[in-house]
């Protein structure tokens, strides 16, 4: 099997989202998510996904896509694609699948998910745009704490500064 295809094997497509969930829920599966741009993957990132998945048994990672990220971020950003992030995503082992929106914020992808766990980074808060999502669905939030340094803008940071 090629590289495309096999990292293929771990993504949902929105559109096919809520059967996926419904029939892992079925199967007696609990569900985390997480979700974010993820563009310039880093040491922070990975321990975010790590303590993501020790949350539930599937981690579902949904991605901001390329034209959200222009509209909440930058019209110069992502760095990387959609289609290369995902990539990237499924080729981490804590993983199980990667999904992706259009919108600027995650609220619709979580009320379509209804994740029994939903992470984010401390710096967003207990009271972060999801929250009333997650809450609202029967879920609940767990904060990850930020490791210093390692945020996208300080790694841009330092390149620009070398």
């Amino acid at each position: 099997m090629i590289w495309s295809e096999a990292c293929k094997r771990k993504w949902i497509d929105p559109k096919e989202l809520q059967a996926r969930v419904e029939e892992l829920k079925k199967q007696g599966k609990t569900i985390a998510t997480l979700n974010g741009s993820f563009d310039l993957m880093h040491a922070g990132h990975l321990y975010i996904i790590y303590e993501a998945k020790k949350q539930a048994d599937i981690l579902i990672v949904a991605l901001n896509s390329d034209s959200s990220i222009q509209r909440y971020k930058s019209p110069t950003r992502p760095i990387i694609t959609l289609k290369y992030r995902l990539e990237l995503m499924s080729a981490l082992e804590f993983v199980d699948y990667v999904t992706w929106f259009d919108e600027t914020d995650p609220c619709n992808i979580l009320s379509i998910i209804k994740p029994d766990v939903h992470v984010n980074g401390v710096e967003y808060g207990a009271n972060c745009i999801e929250a009333e999502t997650v809450k609202a669905c029967g879920g609940r939030l767990h904060l990850v704490d930020r490791i210093p340094g390692l945020a996208t803008s300080d790694v841009l940071e330092k390149i620009r500064n070398s």
